[in-house]
């Protein structure tokens, strides 16, 4: 393995790793406090710290006019919707299930941005999507006859992924003219903003700010946010296609997590949904490169 080998497989295997570590540390910080609440106060610090960064150290200018516009409705779709849905889920679904869920996101971007551009969705596209969901449901399904997952657990996971894809694909068509650190820095404390009424209306149970909220927290913002951000904006840069093989190791850590942190089990439908959800990605990124 040469040094540029060796960098990259380092650098994707580190992103696997963290990104795939988000579910559980959601799952720890919202045993402390409300989902919505715990990742309103994360959006915001995040947030913030990007602003930050973005501000003091490259300088870049506010958005102006139709921006403003822009990066709020990018906001409420890509965090305040996607993430809202998502942590409320969590409360009904493992983390693993999540993770695996979450790596089928590229493809349904791929069906959405079909759709927006009024491009023929293509067999292989079709195919892809059916078999991520039946990996999807193949894992959950003993999971449905415990409390470690529910099926309405399983429908927010689904409506959280459509307004994902939604919100990729409005970025995509959007011309741009802010540099994408200051867009994603104003998006995530936007999407913050927009989470904190409904954190409040939703309110229905005490909020304990006590060591595993703030750890939770801080694992979230920095270790996730931050560090796999970065790592992936690496990968990319490098080579897209070969980045995105890195999700496919995603679920497979999200699963060891969930197992080995929080005692939730794996078993051979594990195994077999999982690797549908692989079989599903490989087609769809094959088909995206080719």
């Amino acid at each position: 393995m040469n040094n540029l080998s060796a960098k990259h497989f380092f650098t994707g295997l580190m992103f696997s790793m963290l990104w795939a570590s988000a579910s559980v540390a959601g799952k720890f910080g919202i045993r402390s406090a409300e989902p919505l609440v715990f990742f309103a106060i994360r959006f915001l610090l995040a947030g913030g710290i990007l602003l930050a960064f973005t501000y003091t150290v490259q300088k870049s200018r506010l958005p102006v006019g139709k921006e403003w516009r822009h990066v709020t409705i990018f906001g409420l779709f890509n965090t305040t919707c996607y993430l809202g849905f998502f942590v409320v889920a969590l409360q009904y679904v493992t983390p693993g299930i999540t993770t695996l869920a979450i790596a089928l996101n590229p493809l349904f971007i791929s069906i959405m941005s079909a759709v927006w551009m009024k491009r023929r969705i293509r067999l292989q596209e079709w195919l892809s999507i059916a078999l991520g969901i039946t990996g999807v449901a193949v894992a959950a399904y003993p999971l449905l006859q415990t409390s470690y997952a529910a099926p309405g657990g399983l429908l927010l996971l689904a409506i959280s992924m459509i307004t994902y894809s939604f919100g990729s694909v409005y970025y995509a068509a959007i011309p741009w003219q802010l540099p994408r650190t200051t867009i994603n820095a104003w998006q995530v404390f936007i999407g913050g903003i927009l989470l904190l009424p409904l954190a409040f209306i939703m309110h229905t149970k005490p909020n304990h700010f006590d060591l595993r909220f703030w750890l939770s927290l801080a694992w979230l913002i920095f270790p996730v946010s931050i560090a796999a951000v970065q790592l992936w904006l690496r990968l990319l840069k490098s080579d897209a296609v070969r980045a995105s093989l890195w999700l496919y190791l995603c679920p497979i850590f999200g699963f060891l997590y969930s197992t080995i942190l929080l005692g939730e089990p794996f078993t051979l439908y594990t195994v077999a949904g999982t690797a549908l959800v692989m079989i599903a990605l490989y087609i769809g990124q094959r088909k995206a490169s080719g």
